[in-house]
């Protein structure tokens, strides 16, 4: 190594082997095993398997979006405050997997059948576990090191990874709990063993490549104990009215998940009611990861030759091309048995929703960067929490809204064929409101400020105080 690449890394600019990368993409993929499971498959597992109205559904996301926004600022605050001796992010990767698997698992199992109780509870139960990882998972990401080309590479393996695990729930979901149905169906009340047998598959191993995640990687960019032991959650609010940024982010967050999760919701129910091809669906379903595979690699170079806004702007376009295309299909006569256009529809869309959405984590270190330079303190976790608050917004919005669309224009789970009402509904919720959202998301990120050479000389400038201090 030359003498300049060692001077870069005394000042927190590390490079990362392919191994470290790979691991650290390994707790995204475990944490999609059970949140693209929940975004894509809980709803129709709760109104068509478990037995909620609609309705009764969308309030209960919404209820439980409510208690995280209490919840992911106290963890933040005390992931920031605490120094566990395997790792002051990483260590609640395993910690929090543990309970985090018994709860996705317990979420589709049907024993308390219709049971809205039993609903809340394990529902409430995974999300404050997973709030448990994704905050030190994301605090994680700014601790590995300041290298805003290395965190590019680091954001698309791990992205990459991530996909990988939306590819093993949106195509794999569908087919084995149809082979382990008595009725081949997944949407069917008789399919209740079949999604528990399924989801306790998919927890172990999600938990075993937390493990693996935990195994490789190395917190190298971290306050010591002195400086985070006084954070408090007040500091959550303080760092979001200074840290404009920041603002930014949490907006851009907001639309963004909100746009994936009530198209990933609606998939299912436009597959089988709209598209009527539920054989077709694992097909439909993992076309909206397979981009990721031809795309996110590219992502780096893309950066570097249109630049980071540029990037989102393109992006976001296509994804809404898609969108326009998925709505043309359905209200078009002469295209309606066209099930192709149907496919290509789909991956032009997750295309752009892939990229746009993959690249937005590699922007959370640079506003961590960002208060720590303003203000002195690194407080990833808080950050983390943060936009934690607003993607589960996002995730509640893509809970409510479909529910209470659904509710709106008559779906009844015990028709095979729905009301035309009930069709457009679902189209609405597949291709209108999600490129609604694209939109507010392109005017949101065009306020965005902090371009890579202002986060390098951001970054060179902490290193410089640290090193004088």
């Amino acid at each position: 190594m030359s003498q300049n690449n060692n001077a870069n890394e005394a000042k927190g600019f590390y490079k990362l082997s392919w191994l470290q990368r790979v691991g650290f993409g390994a707790g995204d993929l475990a944490q999609n095993l059970i949140y693209q499971t929940v975004s894509m498959y809980l709803l129709i597992f709760y109104t068509n398997v478990y037995g909620l109205d609609p309705a009764v559904a969308a309030v209960m996301f919404l209820i439980v979006r409510i208690i995280d926004v209490i919840w992911d600022p106290l963890v933040g605050a005390f992931v920031d405050k605490s120094n566990p001796k395997w790792g002051k992010y990483r260590t609640y990767l395993v910690l929090g997997g543990l309970p985090l698997t018994g709860f996705a698992i317990l979420c589709f199992w049907n024993g308390f059948s219709g049971s809205l109780l039993y609903a809340y509870v394990t529902y409430v139960g995974l999300s404050m576990c997973y709030t448990l990882i994704n905050v030190p998972y994301g605090a994680l990401n700014s601790s590995l090191t300041r290298d805003t080309d290395e965190i590019t590479r680091l954001t698309s393996t791990r992205m990459f990874m991530a996909n990988l695990g939306g590819l093993a729930v949106s195509y794999g979901i569908p087919m084995l709990v149809a082979s382990l149905s008595p009725d081949g169906k997944m949407e069917s009340a008789e399919a209740g063993n079949a999604w528990f047998v399924t989801m306790l598959i998919y927890a172990l191993a999600g938990f075993a490549l937390l493990v693996f995640c935990f195994s490789q990687t190395k917190e190298r960019v971290v306050l010591d104990k002195s400086a985070t032991e006084k954070v408090k959650v007040s500091d959550l609010w303080m760092e979001f009215v200074h840290n404009k940024p920041l603002r930014v982010l949490a907006f851009f967050f907001i639309t963004a998940f909100a746009m994936m999760a009530i198209g990933n919701s609606a998939g299912s129910y436009y597959m089988i009611y709209n598209v009527k091809a539920e054989n077709m669906m694992p097909y439909f379903m993992a076309l909206g990861s397979i981009p990721a595979f031809i795309f996110m690699p590219m992502v780096p170079a893309i950066k570097r030759k249109i630049g980071k806004k540029n990037m989102f702007y393109v992006f976001l376009t296509i994804a809404i091309v898609g969108m326009g295309l998925l709505y043309a299909v359905s209200v078009i006569p002469a295209l309606n048995d066209q099930i192709w256009l149907v496919f290509v529809a789909q991956f032009v869309k997750s295309t752009g929703v892939i990229v746009a959405t993959g690249y937005m984590w590699a922007l959370v270190p640079e506003v961590v960067s960002y208060g720590e330079y303003t203000h002195g303190k690194r407080i990833s976790g808080i950050v983390n929490a943060l936009t934690g608050i607003f993607f589960k917004a996002g995730m509640a919005l893509g809970g409510v809204v479909p529910g209470l669309v659904l509710a709106f224009v008559g779906f009844n789970k015990d028709l095979p064929v729905q009301s035309e009402f009930a069709e457009q509904g679902i189209l609405w919720l597949v291709a209108v409101i999600p490129a609604i959202l694209l939109v507010l998301a392109m005017f949101i990120i065009s306020k965005y400020e902090l371009e890579d050479d202002v986060i390098d000389k951001i970054n060179m400038e902490i290193e410089e105080r640290a090193k004088n201090a």
